[in-house]
């Protein structure tokens, strides 16, 4: 008997796409449809459970779950005879426009299409009055709030002002060639009709309040909300904004345990007593796997999983500065498996005149980041904290009903770590021009404050702002070379005055192979690369426009941003951790305009 072949899914994404980029809640153009990401519960089985304890305390604590798993996305099944994985797409919006354009005037410059239900459509083509079949697309307008609730827009109550009982048809006409919401109407066959830039302004209510949709999350998944909607283009970049935590896997203990633990823990999982432990050591696969390990060492492991640790747990910066600063040569296990490895650089080899700010250079030659989607959030994005935590207060859209687990990606890759001199750092932010220039930032972010009154993001201070701006020029400087796009290096600042100051550019892949080492070449010259960086630094092609910006103007409305735009600091926001704000290249070196509070000294031969 043949066996039936599955039916190939109309669309395909890699997986880390799916974690950073269309996770539940998103929108997605397919080529023959439009649809909205589905739940956690409509996504099939088949992914693999990443193990990352540290991560996974953190998110049991933010989530308050106490079971929770990390899995990545279904992967995509290379067997057309097994049964089909993937995951689920909602067809939204339910709104269409007819492709055809019709005008009663060939002179007029009015372009109008009607509008449509998908409800009044027979596969997938709208039938007008002359039995005709016209070709539709998605309509690109929907109504969204900012805690992620979305929906269909009622073109019929907005068109009218309120509640009508009116079926004739509807148009959209766009009366002119600039493409504004000015210039496009909503139009009944009643003669009603409306601007469509009545619904961009929240003061008219034109779109009313949320009421608490929840299409991703399937059927039946209202909850309560009362926000304001607001209108949003489908493709904007403000329509999906995910929510991530990450953590780099550090040796931070005996990577053998880890590892022996790991090959032993769906048997060892439940073990509460060192005594069950002993029990569970007889069974032969247990006892191959924790071979060599004594009952002690395995039973410390398997309650540090746990959180039973007896300290408090560490920010998941914190953990890893201490790491990146621990007075080693060599850090972890140098093995083709092994999750990290790095090699201090001999001061030696990098020592020059500008490079006094850095204490340590260190080549991180493998490592491993595993990020998971913790939600999402529109219009506004919600990035953690300078110590890597996201904000218990933030509201995010849920991507279930109920949590039990995340989809999450491990990247292998490799990196570099700088670490900063943190007496110059401290003495640099004492200075009072330094401490001036922070104060003029600092009401910055107060008018930013004024504006998102919602917002729990705080100050990040001058440190962080200054480690942050040097590390866009660094990017910029590393990927001319490096054989990587900067959009491919994304950045990890460390600004923790109790432990440190460092920085730690990587980049990786989702490929068990992880990358190819152009960054440990670059690494290696590592000198060279931070004098181009400062180089660039000095001289933006907007200045002086750029270098005279002041955070707390309200002509700009740039108030996180000091000198600092898309012809000098601005970089690709894959790579920044703060979605491109607090940055100011005047802290980090001079520019035209001259203001002396520059951590580094001019770069020179």
């Amino acid at each position: 008997m043949t066996q039936r072949r599955a039916k190939r899914p109309p669309g395909q994404l890699r997986q880390s796409q799916v974690v950073t980029t269309f996770g539940p809640g998103a929108m997605l153009d397919l080529p023959n449809h439009s649809v909205l990401v589905a739940g956690l519960d409509y996504w099939s089985a088949g992914g693999e459970e990443i193990q990352e304890p540290r991560l996974v305390e953190k998110l049991k604590a933010l989530l308050d779950v106490p079971a929770l798993k990390l899995v990545s996305p279904p992967p995509d099944q290379e067997d057309p005879t097994a049964p089909q994985t993937g995951i689920t797409g909602w067809q939204f919006p339910e709104w269409f426009i007819t492709q055809d354009i019709y005008s009663t005037d060939p002179g007029s410059t009015v372009r109008s299409r009607m509008l449509v239900h998908r409800l009044a459509l027979s596969r997938g083509k709208f039938i007008d009055q002359n039995k005709k079949k016209r070709p539709v697309v998605p309509l690109r307008f929907v109504r969204a709030c900012r805690c992620g609730h979305i929906g269909d827009i009622d073109w019929r109550e907005f068109v009218h002002g309120g509640p009508s009982e009116c079926r004739r048809q509807l148009w959209m006409d766009e009366r002119g060639t600039s493409g504004d919401l000015a210039e496009v109407w909503i139009r009944c066959e009643c003669k009603a009709e409306r601007n469509l830039g009545d619904a961009a302004i929240m003061q008219t209510q034109a779109l009313k309040n949320c009421d608490g949709s929840r299409p991703w999350l399937g059927p039946y998944t209202k909850e309560s909300c009362g926000e304001p909607n607001r209108l949003l283009i489908r493709t904007a970049s403000n329509a999906y904004f995910t929510q991530q935590m990450s953590v780099i896997s550090l040796p931070d203990r005996d990577e053998a345990v880890k590892q022996a633990v790991d090959a032993a823990w769906e048997f060892i999982e439940a073990v509460e007593e060192i005594e069950e432990l002993k029990y569970e050591r007889k069974k032969a696969k247990v006892k191959a796997a924790l071979d060599g390990f004594s009952d002690e060492e395995v039973f410390e492991e398997i309650q540090s999983r746990r959180g039973f640790a007896l300290e408090q747990p560490k920010s998941v910066k914190h953990a890893e500065l201490e790491t990146l600063v621990a007075s080693k040569e060599e850090l972890g296990n140098d093995r083709p498996d092994g999750n990290f490895f790095a090699r201090t650089v001999p001061k030696a080899t990098w020592s020059k005149p500008w490079m006094l700010p850095i204490e340590r250079v260190v080549l991180v030659h493998r490592l491993r980041e595993v990020v998971a989607q913790v939600g999402f959030t529109r219009f506004e994005a919600a990035a953690p904290d300078i110590e890597g935590e996201l904000e218990m207060g933030v509201r995010r859209a849920a991507l279930a009903r109920e949590i039990t687990w995340l989809p999450a990606v491990e990247n292998k890759g490799e990196g570099i770590f700088l670490q900063f001199h943190r007496e110059q750092i401290e003495a640099w932010e004492q200075r009072p021009d330094v401490q001036d220039r922070g104060r003029k930032l600092l009401a910055g972010f107060d008018c930013w404050k004024d504006e998102h009154r919602g917002s729990h993001r705080k100050f990040p201070g001058l440190p962080y702002i200054l480690l942050h701006s040097f590390s866009h020029l660094l990017i910029t400087a590393v990927s001319l070379e490096c054989g990587y796009p900067a959009s491919s290096i994304r950045e990890r600042i460390y600004a923790l005055p109790s432990v440190g100051y460092g920085l730690l550019l990587h980049t990786g892949t989702t490929d068990a192979e992880g990358t190819l080492g152009g960054l440990i070449e670059v690494g290696r010259r590592i000198h060279e690369h931070i004098q181009a960086a400062l180089e660039l630094g000095g001289l933006c092609s907007n200045d002086p426009v750029c270098a005279q910006h002041e955070p707390q103007s309200t002509h700009e409305h740039r108030f996180l941003l000091g000198a600092a735009c898309h012809g000098c600091l601005l970089i690709a926001e894959t790579s920044c951790e703060q979605h491109n704000d607090f940055l100011d290249r005047a802290l980090v070196v001079p520019t035209v305009d001259n203001l002396g509070i520059e951590f580094f000294k001019p770069a020179e031969s």
